[in-house]
């Protein structure tokens, strides 16, 4: 190497290591101060949610969440209560507009205002599309989309007037290539990830960070209440295995939280994890035919629909009707989460 050359390359790495310098001054200067901010974290009553929201507690938070079910809500605020955490908590169809208006009206009345908004409820149903209905998609997609949009709608207009203010979206990698089985849930997530990476830009003049989750699988628990269609069994078992399986093919609920909010405290335009749906995003955005392919392989290993179709009724209503000691065995994990993540009951 001449003498030029390695001036050259000196002075490249020179450039970068400064560039890299200067881009962490700026993301810790940026970093919120989170303690006495008030968090809203949608679906806060179990699984994820509740996760962030002890995580947003132990970062000094003060707590208001909501969920459809008020058992799942008591339960939710004696744990978070447990670990010295301030929390309201309302009763609230993120679906439905008028509830959300009015669960933001009365959280603002109580706190005074609202700092951070986490956009987590969401519903799965996990079925092969022939035996799915329009009234399917449309029901995922008021949970899973509306109910990113509207909670965003009703607190915007105050953080606007505040200029300042941070939203989470957790959407999901089922928003970022479509799992077969699962496309009710992959269209919303999809619709999700647009309008969370379009309002990030929109807003940013007004002060507000808008975060895009983008989390692969995590064991959470999730399979007790995911919706299962089709060949209610079989959809049962793949499913539940796969959120089951150890990291990094899935990943912890607690550590998953910790990720999060570091994420919005950074303001962080959006985050991916773990390592595995990290990958799998990047390729399908670089190589999207082998992608697809992929994914044809995979949707011939999936179960075949029936002759007859029955409407979809959560995991654990399938596992009392088919009890299988091995299938217990191979979700341990799972089941571990969903104890400990007050997953246990179905809602009423």
């Amino acid at each position: 190497m001449t003498g030029g050359a390695r001036r050259n390359v000196m002075a490249a790495g020179t450039a970068l290591a400064l560039g890299l310098a200067t881009r962490e001054a700026l993301v810790q200067r940026r970093e919120a101060v989170l303690p006495g901010n008030v968090a809203i974290v949608t679906g806060g009553s179990r699984g994820l949610g509740l996760a962030i929201s002890r995580e947003l507690a132990r970062n000094g938070c003060r707590l208001a969440i909501c969920a459809r079910d008020e058992a799942e809500l008591a339960a939710a605020r004696t744990d978070l209560e447990q670990r010295g955490a301030e929390v309201l908590t309302i009763p609230c169809d993120v679906a439905d507009q008028a509830q959300v208006t009015t669960m933001i009206d009365e959280v603002t009345r109580h706190y005074g205002q609202i700092d951070i908004l986490v956009n987590n409820a969401g519903i799965i149903v996990v079925a092969p599309l022939e035996t799915l209905t329009p009234a399917d998609l449309e029901r995922v997609m008021a949970v899973n989309f509306w109910g990113v949009v509207n909670p965003t709608l009703a607190v915007l207009p105050a953080m606007r007037a505040r200029r300042s203010g941070r939203i989470v979206n957790i959407t999901s990698i089922g928003g970022k290539l479509t799992m077969p089985h699962m496309m009710p849930y992959t269209c919303a997530k999809f619709a999700a990830v647009g309008f969370s990476h379009g309002l990030r830009a929109e807003v940013a003049s007004d002060g507000i960070t808008v975060t895009t989750v983008v989390p692969g699988l995590m064991r959470t628990g999730s399979f007790l209440h995911a919706e299962m269609g089709g060949d209610q069994e079989r959809e049962y078992r793949w499913f539940s295995v796969a959120s089951s399986a150890p990291y990094p093919v899935t990943i912890g609920a607690d550590r998953a939280a910790r990720i999060i909010v570091r994420a919005a405290r950074r303001g962080q335009a959006e985050c991916t994890f773990p390592a595995s749906a990290l990958v799998a995003a990047r390729l399908a955005g670089l190589l999207p035919g082998i992608t697809a392919s992929a994914l044809e392989m995979v949707n011939r290993l999936l179960p075949e629909p029936p002759s007859t179709h029955a409407q979809s009724v959560p995991g654990a209503i399938v596992e009392e009707r088919c009890p299988s000691t091995l299938l217990r065995m191979a979700t341990t994990l799972g089941r571990a989460a969903a104890t400990q993540l007050n997953q246990g009951r179905l809602p009423s």
